[in-house]
């Protein structure tokens, strides 16, 4: 999926969360967003998501079978190739990760052999504590709350996927697997993969490009060939700090 963003403005009071002239995420970008707290990343991605309506301005997007770039807001079809973990609103905590898992794979239209193929793709990610628990997610651990929003945000395979720190909560062996699925997923895919992370070596070893949120404007642009970079990132941060 393709997404251009144009003269994007979203404010809170007399605070401008985001204020993007343009920017262009292409098909098949593994796209790391980086920035300081309060630099607007999750304000972003509620406004690409249609969770928030922007001030001024337009997110589109263009994905197959989209006739021409549609706002989010247009209809729902870009809905079935997008898949996203923002936070906990995003799980229906009365649910079971299998209720919710089965839930996910009917509204994609998925038979319950599809997703239990799928499932198995992220066995060794859940650790063998996510599913078989006899447990609602409202009472799992913060670690396996988030393995269960990142499985079910890529478990119908979607050609979009957003997600806002996904490493966030998760212990030192569960990071590096999760970077291992993603890298994976975006090679086998394709997929235009969106992540935010204040863990810039987590976000310089999966991304092909990194994209600096400073105060809601994008300030650098980095392709990021072979973690190229890292450099100027560690930099920025040191002079910003």
């Amino acid at each position: 999926m393709d997404i251009q963003i144009r003269n994007l403005v979203k404010r809170f009071g007399e605070n401008t969360a985001v204020d993007i002239d343009s920017f262009e995420i292409r098909k098949g970008d593994m796209l790391g967003l980086v920035g300081n707290n309060g630099a607007g990343k999750t304000t972003l991605f509620r406004l690409m998501l249609d969770l928030l309506e922007a001030d001024e301005g337009e997110v589109l997007l263009s994905y197959e079978g989209a006739a021409s770039p549609i706002k989010p807001s247009q209809n729902e079809d870009w809905k079935s190739v997008t898949g996203a973990y923002v936070d906990e609103a995003f799980l229906i905590e009365f649910l079971t990760p299998e209720e919710y898992f089965q839930f996910i794979g009917q509204a994609n239209r998925m038979t319950q052999v599809q997703t239990e193929e799928q499932l198995a793709l992220y066995e060794h990610f859940m650790q063998g504590e996510v599913l078989g628990q006899k447990k609602l997610i409202r009472d799992l651990s913060a670690g396996n709350k988030q393995k269960v929003g990142i499985i079910g945000a890529l478990l119908a395979r979607p050609e979009l996927v957003i997600l806002d720190e996904p490493f966030n909560f998760l212990d030192p062996s569960s990071q590096i697997i999760l970077k291992r699925l993603l890298t994976e997923y975006h090679q086998q895919t394709g997929a235009t993969i969106i992540i935010s992370s204040h863990n810039l070596q987590h976000t310089v070893e999966i991304s092909t490009r990194i994209a600096l949120l400073e105060k809601g404007h994008i300030v650098k642009d980095l392709m990021n060939e072979a973690g190229c970079a890292e450099k100027e990132l560690e930099e920025y941060f040191s002079i910003d700090a």
